[in-house]
């Protein structure tokens, strides 16, 4: 008789992986074109486990058209591949300049983190999964994960580290199993340059997501 695979859903706090990427360099711009289906997969046992969802959670900075337009595409991308994406929304502020006094605009992330911890709760309630992998090294999220440890024992909570944030997720490894996501995980879970939806649209990866030419 066949064993019953542990059902895994991957949540993922799309600024925290963003900015770990980022923080990589201009040369890792390409690894933003991210296969998150596959990347989740990666750190999978199957022969124990099966990848049953991934809820990407994000918001859009409208204010810069050109981010805007790849988040957009990106986005798409995404959702072809199975996907669910979460959109919060940034809130204009404005905040004081330390040098000057003058006020500066700005923009405030809002919703994602609130949405990200309700839907781990959430999923956890209705049984959703038997197994969560949490992208995360924002320790702001350990609250949620010591109430879903302590209400749903059951369930396996295991931390997934965006690359070159190792050092400030301790609290959060202190709590739970970790793995890192290295850069190589990125490398080797691209989208390809163009992918088919399943209505039959293209989508493309944008020209700032292009691999660097090696000379």
């Amino acid at each position: 008789m066949p064993i019953e695979r542990k059902r895994v859903h991957c949540f993922v706090d799309g600024f925290n992986l963003y900015h770990a990427i980022k923080a990589l360099g201009p040369t890792a711009n390409h690894l933003k074109w991210l296969d998150l289906w596959k990347l989740a997969t990666a750190f999978i046992v199957p022969s124990q486990e099966q990848l049953t969802g991934v809820s990407y959670f994000t918001a859009f900075a409208t204010w810069i058209p050109d981010a805007y337009a790849r988040h957009r595409t990106y986005i798409k991308a995404l959702e072809s591949s199975g996907v669910t994406t979460v959109i919060g929304r940034f809130k204009r502020k404005e905040k004081s300049c330390p040098q000057c006094n003058k006020k500066i605009p700005s923009h405030e992330e809002k919703e994602s983190d609130v949405s990200f911890g309700i839907y781990i709760v959430h999923q956890a309630h209705i049984d959703g999964f038997d197994k969560a992998f949490i992208i995360t090294a924002d320790s702001d999220f350990l609250p949620v994960i010591k109430l879903v440890s302590e209400y749903f024992p059951k369930k396996e909570i295991h931390l997934l580290i965006p690359p070159g944030r190792y050092k400030t997720s301790r609290d959060l490894r202190n709590s739970i199993k970790s793995s890192k996501i290295k850069r190589k995980h990125l490398e080797n879970n691209l989208f390809p340059e163009r992918v088919r939806n399943d209505s039959g649209d293209i989508i493309t990866r944008p020209e700032k997501y292009q691999p660097l030419l090696q000379e």
